[in-house]
């Protein structure tokens, strides 16, 4: 019987040699090596989870606070690195939940409220 974890990090390590993954790290280590982008990035995400938090909590955002959120994203990623990164994490990010779909399909488990996600989004 195979075991379940192994197959888990066999993924990982699969992920790991794939060209997506590798653009990522370089684009994150030039994030990483310059303190004031990375306090940018920082300062994005956390607005960024806020707002999601809000919305997932059923809770009305003030459209100034979107607004806000896409004035700050438009400024940041006029710098490349910030946007190479960004770029390179969204496309990860879809690799990740495209490995999570498949599993969940595979083994018939109860994903409806993703399908409804995806609708609303």
């Amino acid at each position: 019987m195979a075991n379940v974890y192994d197959a888990a990090y066999n993924l990982v390590n699969t992920l790991k040699e794939s060209n997506e993954y590798k653009e990522y790290k370089k684009a994150k280590e030039k994030i990483d090596n310059d303190p004031k982008l990375k306090e940018m990035i920082k300062d994005f995400k956390k607005k960024q989870f806020e707002i999601q938090t809000m919305q997932l909590q059923g809770k009305q955002v003030a459209s100034d606070d979107i607004y806000k959120l896409q004035q700050l994203y438009q400024i940041i990623s006029l710098h490349n690195d910030i946007n190479e990164f960004l770029s390179k994490e969204i496309i990860l990010q879809k690799i990740l939940a495209d490995i999570t779909k498949i599993i969940a399909e595979a083994i018939d488990f109860d994903n409806e409220f993703l399908k409804d996600l995806e609708e609303n989004s």
